[in-house]
């Protein structure tokens, strides 16, 4: 596994928020109204209300991010998981993995779920690593999402 450098969410750092799950999203999916509020204002729609996001730089290249959006005091919601096609099969999936279910535990979380496709092999695999396990999503909480995964302190 590499030495991936972990930062934390900078106004600076949100172009690449953008740019890395746009990347992804619209080569599988649509992007959703939700999407874009988040991708374009991370801050007022993730950080300010309670969450995080953090990225995964390689030398001098951003290749990664995640993010936790708070649910209530003990529940977060990690969100918007990508890393850039030419680092992909390289471990900073997990690695982003690793370092947000940290900061999830360091905010209190007793409890991490996400939302999710089966279609994403890849992910899946990550997620089943990191201790993810699979329910029944509610009906209608995103359109692209089939299948919600959680993982328990």
């Amino acid at each position: 596994m590499l030495a991936a450098k972990i930062l934390p969410f900078s106004a600076e750092l949100q172009p690449h928020f953008e740019s890395i799950n746009r990347e992804w999203v619209e080569a599988l999916f649509a992007i959703e109204p939700f999407d874009l509020a988040q991708l374009k204002n991370p801050q007022e729609t993730i950080i300010d209300p309670g969450g995080l996001i953090i990225f995964a730089q390689l030398g001098e290249e951003i290749v990664g991010t995640v993010g936790l959006a708070k649910v209530d005091e003990e529940t977060f919601e990690l969100i918007k998981m990508g890393v850039k096609k030419s680092a992909q099969g390289k471990g900073i999936g997990l690695i982003l993995g690793q370092a947000i279910l940290e900061k999830a535990k360091e905010m209190g979380a007793k409890k991490v779920e996400l939302y999710t496709h089966t279609k994403l092999a890849s992910a899946l695999k990550i997620y089943r690593k990191l201790g993810f396990r699979e329910e029944v999503p509610e009906p209608g909480k995103y359109c692209r999402c089939d299948l919600k995964m959680v993982l328990t302190f």
